[in-house]
């Protein structure tokens, strides 16, 4: 492993100069508020951890957060940040020699034993690219040698590692807080033992296989991807004996065990979220059969409602935050979130601190939830998201989440002082027709009308929010076809027009949607193979950066490279994305166990497109409906009510 003489310095000295030349510098100084810094020596296992995406948008990323904290907290182990770095930066260090970085010490990240990347979107790709090559790290796995750290990759998009299995050596599925505990412990242990080979394997496979045979790390090398003349998958196959047919993930079952971030990162620099996130639960069983994060973090898991107090006033003493969000899929179904609300807006009443709850669903809110939040901070808009925008579609997503629904939920808003709604939308659904996108319009013009009769006012606003549906693995509709980009667009269009035309309500609906081409790159980076591969790094060549955000994403470079890349092979661009696979197809990620029982996704893949198909409940308060997460990763609901109540603090 890296061990070089001074390989680990600081790279401060030569970065600090050139700081006044790039936009934002201060998000590469480092030295936040509740940040570590450790010796390097007094160290045995060191982990450089990498959100891939700039500064702002990294710092507030709760899994890196957590990772960080949880690592630190051992003794020999050290945990430092790495962020891309925005272009200018990047043209900088190339240009006076300077690696990719640590924000903390500003190590170069190749001294590190591992590089662990968190993947919250497969739009991020091509900024992994960036910092391995700034690192000096080869980009491809098979050309690394014991002095290149181990690359990990984590976080949603690793639920289908397979584009990027060329240019990681491990991905990990599922929760993190105890898995990288567990692979510090192997590297640890090898690295005691003289970091020897064995069995014919180099020293690098030799540490790579034994994380391979625990069962819960993918190692991409030690499997062989076969195919059939039309292009789709034959089979996945182990080449290595012990390494196990199926790889699975790794879920923490008791989350008041784990309150982490216990000391949040303070940012010096501007950033996405400027509050302290407290994950109120983890998983969401309501089935929504477009929502890969629903379906992969089953089962659900509470915390309880002193756990969530004591993190609350824990994160605001120790960090000076004023916002409080409390998080999760949805956070208005955990079981006590009436005690929760009342209990904090007790707390905090007459100070500073605010409440904020995210992400709510309209058949979970109330009134009374939304007083409780709004007791000490302004009344910001509330946002809903409906999904589809007809009672038809919304019954194809399992979403069920009725007109009057709806309107009853905003009537009580707007009657109690709110002005400001937020719908969001998905446009490109399976079976979606023009007319189901543009009953979005009706809606949101009856959202207005209700506003303003049980408000007497003209002034409320409705701002329909529209993204394009992109299938994910894991999920019902994962064998789904994409809609094509031209198709979205006109329709979007259409409800454009629709909207814009209406005398009446026009004026007070607000509108904003992305156009269809970053969705079907993001589809073919979700549901590609190994062969996408070799287009990430075509584009990656040919200057991609931060395809994540509009104004640097190039659909025309990625179409290019789709052409080129994948030439002379049976498959294309649309081959990936606007195709429908059928049941008996191998799809790239079959071999990886999220616990979701093939069958019963398939099962309810057809209960979506089938007119007379079965909705599915809850399975937190009805029967079980056999997803297997359950049985197959011996995990169990767990929910409440404790019956305790959070109590306000006492003076000292």
């Amino acid at each position: 492993m890296p061990a070089t003489a001074a390989a680990h310095d600081s790279v401060w000295g030569r970065l600090e100069p050139l700081l006044p030349g790039v936009q934002k510098p201060i998000q590469y100084v480092g030295g936040e508020l509740n940040s570590t810094s450790k010796e390097w020596d007094e160290t045995d296992v060191r982990w450089a951890l990498m959100y891939p995406d700039a500064y702002e948008v990294g710092l507030p990323n709760q899994g890196v957060q957590i990772l960080y904290e949880v690592l630190n907290e051992q003794d020999r182990v050290l945990a430092e940040r790495t962020y891309a770095v925005w272009p200018d930066m990047e043209q900088a260090m190339r240009e006076h020699g300077i690696p990719q970085f640590t924000v903390d010490a500003h190590r170069p990240v190749r001294a590190f034993d591992l590089l662990g990347v968190s993947f919250s979107t497969e739009l991020g790709y091509t900024n992994l690219l960036t910092a391995l090559d700034l690192a000096g790290i080869p980009l491809h796995a098979v050309d690394r040698t014991e002095a290149d750290p181990l690359v990990l990759a984590g976080g949603h998009a690793a639920f289908n590692p397979e584009p990027i299995a060329e240019f990681v050596d491990a991905a990990v599925l599922g929760d993190g807080e105890e898995v990288v505990l567990a692979i510090t412990e192997v590297v640890r242990e090898w690295k005691e033992e003289g970091c020897p080979g064995a069995g014919g394997r180099s020293p690098r496979d030799e540490l790579l296989y034994r994380l391979a045979v625990s069962g819960g790390v993918y190692v991409p090398k030690f499997y062989d991807v076969e195919y059939l003349p039309d292009g789709r998958i034959r089979r996945v196959v182990p080449n290595t004996s012990g390494v196990p047919w199926r790889v699975a993930k790794h879920t923490l079952m008791d989350l008041d065990a784990w309150p982490y971030p216990r000391k949040p990162l303070v940012p010096l620099a501007e950033t996405v979220h400027e509050r302290y996130s407290v994950e109120i639960f983890r998983g969401c069983t309501r089935g929504c059969r477009f929502c890969q994060a629903g379906m992969i973090t089953r089962p659900v898991r509470e915390r309880s409602i002193t756990t969530i107090g004591d993190m609350v006033e824990n994160g605001i003493r120790s960090s000076g935050f004023e916002e409080v969000g409390l998080l999760s899929l949805s956070s208005a179904d955990h079981s006590e979130i009436g005690d929760v609300a009342k209990g904090l807006a007790d707390r905090y009443e007459g100070s500073n601190v605010s409440l904020s709850l995210p992400s709510t669903r309209v058949d979970a809110f109330n009134i009374d939830l939304a007083n409780e939040f709004s007791r000490n901070g302004r009344r910001s808009g509330l946002t809903f998201a409906p999904e589809g925008g007809s009672e038809r579609m919304r019954r194809v997503i399992n979403k069920m989440v009725t007109e009057e629904d709806l309107i009853r939920t905003v009537a009580a808003a707007y009657s109690h002082g709110w002005r400001q709604v937020k719908l969001y939308f998905m446009c490109g659904l399976p079976t979606e027709t023009d007319e189901d996108v543009l009953g979005i319009a009706d809606l949101a013009k009856k959202v207005i009308a209700k506003g303003r009769e049980v408000s007497g006012r003209n002034d409320i606003r409705c701002t329909v929010s529209i993204g394009g549906f992109v299938p994910k693995p894991h999920t019902p509709f994962q064998w789904a076809a994409q809609l094509d980009w031209e198709t979205t667009d006109e329709r979007l269009k259409k409800l454009r027009d629709d909207v814009r035309a209406d005398k009446k309500y026009g004026r007070a609906i607000g509108f904003r949607y992305h156009d269809g081409r970053p969705g079907i790159i993001e589809g073919l980076l979700s549901r590609g193979d190994r062969r996408v591969g070799r287009v990430i790094e075509a584009v990656w060549r040919d200057g991609g950066r931060f395809d994540g955000w509009s104004e640097h994403f190039s659909f025309d470079r990625w179409v290019e490279a789709c052409e080129k890349a994948l030439a002379g092979t049976p498959v294309d661009l649309d081959w990936y994305t606007t195709r429908e696979r059928d049941y008996a197809e191998v799809l790239p990620w079959d071999h990886l166990d999220s616990g979701l029982d093939r069958d019963w996704l398939w099962e309810d893949w057809q209960d979506a497109i089938d007119p007379d198909g079965a909705e599915v409940e809850d399975c937190r308060w009805n029967p079980c409906y056999d997803c297997g997460v359950c049985p197959q990763m011996d995990t169990e609901i767990q929910i409440g009510p404790t019956g305790r109540k959070l109590l306000p603090l006492s003076v000292v």
